[in-house]
């Protein structure tokens, strides 16, 4: 693009005071959150850019703001003057929007906007990081310089033409981009999801429902030569209610979340969003505890590849086990599991929110076999991390932001169909618990420790559920649970709600799923008798 069509940040951010303006009218706000996923459907991408185009050496999307591959060049050029093994820069937009809806009235409405490159140089084991979030050629420069100081030798040539990806999968394209959608569009929904859930059971007495969307992209390039763009949508809708019955209050929700569009939001999904709140919030009111010990578990299909993802599948990013504080670090090759326990880390689920096209460090993304029948395959790796094995990255390098250098982390985690039905499942325990969803929890990343707190659940007594409970701790070792697994159905769920995980102050979007699973023997806390 020509000079004199690049936008400075302040212009940007200027358009972009306009765009809140417009929107504070109907409301807007940010998303990610709780919990995530759903399907497909194509189209034109987000943020009103078509897919890049096939082999082009150019920026698509970036191109609006001045970015082009001349100052890309300089940028690298300049990364690699001091003698960097490898040098990236990473560019991204994102426009956050967000709507919440409280007792029938909105009261927080806002649009965020992101804007920004982040430099990153490589010297042996060590990295160098930069950001400027002014896209021009000098502020890129004096940022490659910085993230450059990591190293101190004679300059390596950068690359004098860029080869673009164009063999990128298209997993989220939509048919309407998030920044087509008006604010007048999107209160609808919300006000009708208020009245849906109040008109559901009378017990409800309270609504708070969160709506937020993503429109944006990211700009991949590095010191070989190679550049990947990929538009990148998110949504997410949240809703929680207060029921009181006989002077006691309940409090429970529901969300899905995905990079959908606005055409997700089908009575379907807002149905079943509804009625998900209200039943997971009323059946509280009937609810035990279940006596305290260990115990038989049966993990319900979906949200139960939380314990999954933060028991298991941390020990299982590359970089903690080559610091060796990973439990796995010793265990490639080695079964950890039952044969029938197969597990994956996967970038390909279409339209999940752990979908991506292309991982932060332009790596290809597809689906990780991390267990395989109960041997432990391959870690999830960055570029760092697979150069450190002799291996191949798996395309787990991701990052917040710009602002972040690109860590090994999971995309769509979860344990693939067993041999088992649930019902077979079920009728094997003679005393357990079913435990059907969780609302928060602790781990010990690399030991695998962890305690979660059961929001939703069923005792099981002599192999039927029985009793709805609540207020459950289960407590134990991640890698010592995966050995007891003992039983897994054929009834995968991936999870639809809007997960979230943190890891070294940075949070990427995630999904995760399970069949229903039994493990043997969880220490479940809680009171020591039957309420």
């Amino acid at each position: 693009m020509p000079s004199n069509h690049r936008m400075t940040r302040r212009q940007f951010v200027e358009m972009g005071a306009t765009s809140v303006a417009a929107a504070t009218a109907g409301g807007f706000i940010l998303g990610c959150g709780g919990a995530a996923l759903e399907k497909p459907e194509v189209g034109a991408g987000a943020g009103g850019a078509a897919a890049p185009p096939s082999g082009a050496g150019r920026p698509t999307y970036f191109a609006r703001f001045g970015v082009d591959e001349g100052m890309i060049r300089e940028g690298i050029a300049e990364a690699l003057s001091h003698g960097g093994d490898y040098a990236d820069l990473f560019f991204q937009h994102r426009v956050s929007n967000g709507l919440q809806l409280e007792d029938g009235e909105v009261n927080r409405a806002y649009t965020r906007v992101e804007l920004g490159v982040g430099v990153r140089v490589v010297k042996g084991d060590q990295t160098g990081y930069a950001y400027t979030e002014e896209l021009t050629r000098d502020a890129i420069k004096r940022a490659a310089r910085t993230a450059a100081s990591i190293a101190d030798g004679p300059a390596r040539p950068a690359p004098q033409s860029f080869k673009a990806d164009g063999g990128l999968p298209q997993r989220y394209t939509l048919d309407m981009p998030w920044d087509n959608v008006k604010p007048e569009q999107k209160l609808p929904i919300l006000d009708g999801v208020n009245a849906a859930v109040l008109k559901a059971d009378a017990r409800i007495k309270k609504v708070s429902v969160f709506f937020a969307d993503e429109a944006g992209a990211v700009l991949i390039v590095d010191s070989l030569g190679r550049m990947a763009e990929d538009v990148q949508p998110m949504t997410m809708m949240y809703v929680s209610c207060v029921a009181e019955q006989n002077g006691r209050r309940e409090t429970n929700g529901y969300n899905v979340a995905g990079r959908r569009g606005f055409d997700f939001y089908s009575p379907e999904v807002v149905g079943r969003v509804v009625r998900e709140a209200v039943a997971r919030t009323t059946v509280l009111f009937d609810a035990v505890q279940p006596p305290a010990g260990e115990m038989q578990v049966v993990l319900g299909a979906g949200s139960s590849g939380i314990l999954l993802h933060e028991a298991i599948g941390h020990g299982m990013e590359a970089d903690f086990n080559r610091k060796g504080t990973s439990i796995y670090a010793d265990k490639i090759g080695k079964p950890i599991a039952k044969p029938f326990v197969n597990i994956v880390d996967d970038a390909a689920q279409s339209f999940a929110r752990g979908a991506i096209n292309v991982d932060d460090e332009g790596n290809p993304a597809g689906t990780t076999m991390l267990v395989d029948k109960g041997v432990l395959a391959t870690y999830m790796h960055d570029a760092i991390s697979a150069k450190h094995y002799g291996v191949k990255p798996t395309g787990n390098g991701r990052r917040q932001s710009y602002q972040h250098a690109p860590l090994p982390r999971m995309r769509a985690t979860y344990m693939l169909p067993g041999p088992h039905k649930k019902d077979e499942i079920i009728a094997s325990v003679k005393n357990g618990i079913y435990c059907q969803s969780f609302s928060n929890g602790q781990v010990q990343i690399g030991a695998g420790d962890f305690t979660f707190y059961v929001k939703n659940g069923f005792l099981i007594e002599n192999g039927k559920l029985t009793k709805p409970i609540k207020d459950v701790n289960i407590i134990g070792n991640g890698p010592k649970v995966l050995e007891q697994v003992d039983m897994v159905a054929d009834d995968l769920v991936i999870d639809e709600g809007g997960w979230t995980c943190g890891k070294d102050v940075q949070s990427v979007p995630v999904s995760q799923g399970l069949p229903t699973v039994r493990v043997a023997k969880i220490t479940v806390g809680g009171r020591s008798q039957k309420a």
